[in-house]
């Protein structure tokens, strides 16, 4: 397989595992699967990423999300990973 390919592979998988993350924390259904309030949440969240309140925010979701991964066995692999693979 050529490089471009791997790296290709690779860079759709991430995606893929991201994509995991936005179902799995059930933004899809709350939302009805509103791409432009998805965006928002998430452009909402970048600029809190970008504000000074940065810190506690990062403190505050990374402690919800290391919960919400505790609490399903099926995504908790036991890595130091914070975005694990989404399962089939």
């Amino acid at each position: 397989m050529r490089a471009w390919q791997v790296e290709r592979r690779k860079r759709t998988r991430h995606l893929i595992e991201l994509g995991g993350l936005v179902v799995k924390a059930r933004v899809v259904d709350l939302t009805g699967d509103d791409r432009a309030i998805i965006l928002g949440a998430l452009l909402w969240m970048a600029d809190k990423l970008q504000s000074d309140q940065s810190e506690q925010a990062r403190e505050l979701w990374a402690e919800k999300g290391k919960q919400a991964f505790e609490a399903d066995p099926a995504t908790h692999k036991g890595t130091d990973r914070t975005v694990p693979a989404v399962r089939p």
